[in-house]
């Protein structure tokens, strides 16, 4: 079986590499000719994904219809924001037959649109499913183990699609709650990077550790008002990216938050990352979608304050800290309570 995998980052060289070694012929596409050159001729990913070797099964390529045409599986590994752009340019040589994954992880900024609403607009008569999880590239690659979920409408198709990714260090579930998954995985960027800004104010365990905590309510709130099932959040998808990514260091977002609280300016952060950071872009958008809905974001809305108002994050801390006192168990009884059907 062909499987294609669009995008040769980390994330996307690791799943190349996950299934290649299950002996399926990897088609990887990245669209700039000069980094697929290193992949075929130094065997690695060295910018992205340094000492891992590329097995035989991998073929790396620039042309989209060689990568797509005879694929069963599309694996979407671009950078959020260009995930219509890859799918209108794919649209000429995809059949309905394929089945389509998205490993990406945010929402579509001119839309507030999940990316399985801007794959299903730009391709609609194929099946969509998402990938998400704790699962840093740099580990997956390494087969350190974790467990990873797969959530789409077709149980069975799931199902399927769990045995093609699944091996014996790379656990994959299901969740029909594709909203929910969707939007853990999107939204925990935001919380990453306050985590990160946590750690370079040189607050404590204590500091992040209420952050996280607050932070999985806040998010699971939004969840909620745009259709998601609040327990999602307590899975793999909510609370478990949430912890990976708000305390390793492969986390672009809490690197680049660090670096925010040692007081670099964000283009400057951007720039020395390297890489695309997704939990700016998302705080921006879910600040919006908690203002059009009227629901309460309080972390969101000081990460707002110091990405594109240019607050100190000092003053942020100390106007959150501020805040009228609630009662928690009140607050999360509600959450959950009208959170299940």
């Amino acid at each position: 079986m062909k499987i294609a995998v669009l995008g040769a980052g980390s994330w996307g060289t690791a799943l190349a590499v996950l299934l290649a070694e299950k002996k399926y012929e990897v088609r990887l596409w990245h669209r700039r000719q000069e980094l697929i050159q290193e992949l075929i001729t130094g065997k690695q990913n060295k910018k992205y994904l340094p000492g891992v070797e590329l097995p035989e099964e991998i073929i790396p390529t620039t042309d989209l219809e060689y990568a797509v045409s005879e694929s069963e599986i599309i694996v979407l590994a671009v950078p959020s924001h260009i995930v219509r752009e890859i799918c209108s340019r794919i649209k000429p040589f995809v059949n309905s037959e394929q089945y389509l994954v998205n490993v990406a992880k945010g929402i579509e900024e001119s839309t507030y649109f999940r990316l399985s609403q801007v794959i299903n607009e730009e391709l609609p008569y194929n099946n969509v499913f998402v990938l998400s999880g704790p699962s840093h590239a740099e580990e997956v690659a390494r087969k350190l183990p974790t467990t990873v979920v797969i959530s789409g409408e077709m149980k069975s198709k799931c199902e399927y699609l769990q045995d093609i990714f699944s091996t014996d260090f790379f656990r994959v579930y299901t969740n029909p709650d594709m909203v929910g998954v969707e939007l853990g995985g999107a939204l925990k960027n935001i919380i990453a990077l306050g985590a990160g800004i946590s750690d370079g104010l040189g607050y404590g365990d204590n500091s992040k550790a209420a952050l996280m905590t607050r932070g999985i309510v806040e998010i699971s709130r939004l969840g909620r008002i745009l259709g998601a099932k609040t327990e999602t959040f307590a899975g793999l998808t909510g609370v478990g990216d949430l912890i990976v990514t708000c305390t390793s260091m492969h986390s672009r977002n809490r690197r680049a938050g660090i670096l925010l609280g040692e007081g670099m300016p964000i283009d400057k952060v951007l720039e020395k990352i390297g890489m695309v950071v997704e939990g700016v872009r998302a705080t921006k958008i879910a600040f919006e979608l908690s203002k059009i809905y009227s629901c309460e974001m309080p972390i969101t809305k000081g990460l707002y304050k110091i990405l594109y108002e240019n607050a100190d994050p000092k003053d942020v801390v100390s106007q959150m800290m501020a805040r009228k006192s609630t009662h928690e168990i009140e607050e999360i009884n509600s959450l959950y309570y009208h959170g299940w059907n």
